[in-house]
């Protein structure tokens, strides 16, 4: 008989309240169970639970299977890191097993107001790089229209020289033609 250890519904509509139970794993949700482990109540703030060590340690020895809800509980109070611990033989005196999951939650809503403190810095130095680029890339347009005036304005500086002395050398040559 394979044994698992999971939730058990009680409590009225909307109102759930949980049993973790170890049961027969081929037994109804709510049906028949072998032994009462503790209990878990969602609704409170923050929600509770309470198991019973010896009884629970004494299942996962025989090798019962904690379900995916049953075993992140274990893991949010503790237990599972003290029975790990004290399955390999380490002092497990100073581990606490939590009745609450309030600091579990305070410390995800800490990792996640980092994480979005992180995407904002993130956001904030991408746009201050793109407003850097178009400030660059104005400048060097404006240092481009500086050269286009200054190479426009020496074409027309060379342009005047060369009338200048254009203007100077015809009248030698007409004095020549007249001369001959």
């Amino acid at each position: 008989m394979a044994v698992h250890i999971r939730l058990r519904r009680m409590g009225t509509k909307k109102r759930p309240f949980y049993r973790i139970v170890a049961a027969d794993s081929r037994r109804a949700r709510d049906g028949r169970f072998l032994e009462l482990l503790g209990t878990y109540n969602p609704i409170e703030q923050p929600a509770t639970i309470t198991i019973k060590e010896e009884r629970m340690t004494k299942w996962l020895d025989e090798g019962a299977l904690p379900s995916d809800t049953v075993g992140s509980l274990l893991t949010q109070i503790g237990f599972t890191e003290k029975y790990h611990k004290a399955s390999a033989g380490a002092d497990v005196s100073e581990i606490v097993v939590k009745g609450t999951i309030a600091e579990r939650k305070k410390k995800t809503r800490k990792i996640k107001k980092a994480a979005l403190a992180a995407a904002n810095a993130v956001e904030a130095e991408a746009q201050a790089k793109a407003a850097a680029e178009k400030a660059d890339a104005e400048k060097a347009k404006a240092e481009a229209e500086k050269a286009k005036a200054e190479k426009a304005k020496a074409e027309a500086e060379k342009a005047e020289a060369e009338k200048a002395k254009a203007e100077e050398t015809k009248p030698e040559n007409d004095k020549t033609e007249q001369a001959e």
